[in-house]
């Protein structure tokens, strides 16, 4: 089978140790580090600056009890927009697009089938797993879970160590194949640290989930839930909604 050689733009700068397979595209200006991996087909927008030890482009393996990861099919290239940053040792699979100046911390892992939204932040040591949908502007901090099948809107805030789940049956019977669904979190929610959000769960828009809480059911707009099973509360202060926020865009 025929393949197109690498395209590198004059104005890149290329670390030692890179490993830069057929058909990978850079722009202009971009920055990789030592010992980077670009696989088959990446590519790299204008501007992007990728740290020491990631790995771009890695194809999934199927592990044989998996119910996420289906029969090996043909994904399309990843593709990172312009001014994306990628931390050291970060892991982006084949399939998954980024937005311009998305920002990923060292140690992150993007799975194949996701979507991050420009400006969107993706913490250190944080995983967005496949078949998930990130929009603008979100900030997913150190060491969250998005699970496979999720839904994070734009505006959203995902404080550390917050939990995605989206097997309802723990891994038990072939029924829970039919029920697989994470969590969907609506425009501007907030989720506290530690916070677990049971599968299929919709967070409403505006909505903030306390530190720790457990959710285990809707979250209606605009209100505030705490607590094991997490209950409402009260209401967000007007003043925390997204509306009247200096930085949102309508």
């Amino acid at each position: 089978m025929f393949m197109r050689a690498a395209q590198v733009a004059s104005t890149a700068r290329i670390g030692q140790h890179v490993v830069i397979e057929d058909d990978v595209h850079i722009g202009e200006h971009a920055e990789i580090g030592h010992g980077v991996i670009l696989r088959q087909g990446v590519r790299l927008g204008e501007g992007c600056r990728i740290g020491d030890g990631a790995i771009l482009g890695k194809l999934p393996a199927r592990a044989s009890l998996s119910a996420t990861t289906g029969e090996p099919v043909e994904l399309p290239p990843l593709v990172l927009g312009k001014e994306v940053t990628v931390g050291a040792g970060c892991v982006l699979y084949r399939g998954a697009i980024l937005g311009d100046r998305v920002f990923l911390g060292d140690l992150a892992t993007v799975r194949e089938d996701v979507t991050i939204g420009e400006l969107s932040i993706v913490g250190r040591g944080a995983t967005v797993e496949n078949k998930t949908t990130v929009g603008r502007r979100v900030k997913i901090e150190s060491n969250a879970y998005v699970t496979a099948l999720s839904v994070v809107e734009d505006y959203c805030f995902i404080a550390p160590e917050v939990t995605f789940t989206n097997d309802n049956f723990l891994g038990r019977t072939e029924e829970r194949k039919k029920h697989f669904g994470g969590p969907r979190v609506r425009r501007g929610a907030r989720i506290g640290a530690n916070a677990t959000l049971l599968p299929g769960l919709e967070i409403g828009e505006d909505a903030l989930v306390a530190a720790g809480s457990v959710v285990t059911r809707d979250v209606p707009p605009g209100v505030v839930v705490a607590g094991n099973p997490a209950r409402v509360v009260r209401d967000v202060a007007p003043e925390q909604r997204l509306e009247n926020q200096t930085y949102y865009e309508g």
